[in-house]
């Protein structure tokens, strides 16, 4: 059973390794679902998949300088999302035309 995620995180970047951790988390993110502001993202995800991703994620960032956040949307996700303005993201559920 899929349940939505939606990771958000802040990177210190005064460094050259914290800007290296920011682009490894969202390499990382980008790979479970698909970036809906700058450090958002929206992840469909199966129990194991969410499980990879926070282990990953906690690997990579410095809980010193960092922060990661993850808010469990849950299956009926739809129903907890409501968006005003430009929305450039994907329909997760809907048809995809390549």
């Amino acid at each position: 059973m899929s349940m939505m995620i939606l990771v958000t995180y802040d990177v210190n970047v005064e460094t050259t390794a914290g800007k290296r951790r920011l682009r490894r988390v969202a390499k990382s993110c980008t790979r479970y679902g698909q970036r809906v502001q700058n450090s958002v993202f929206e992840c469909v995800v199966s129990m194991s998949d969410y499980l990879t991703l926070k282990k990953e994620l906690l690997e990579i960032i410095d809980e010193d300088h960092d922060s990661l956040r993850i808010y469990h949307m849950g299956s009926k996700y739809s129903s907890h999302i409501e968006s005003f303005g430009v929305d450039n993201h994907t329909d997760i559920d809907g048809v995809m035309i390549l």
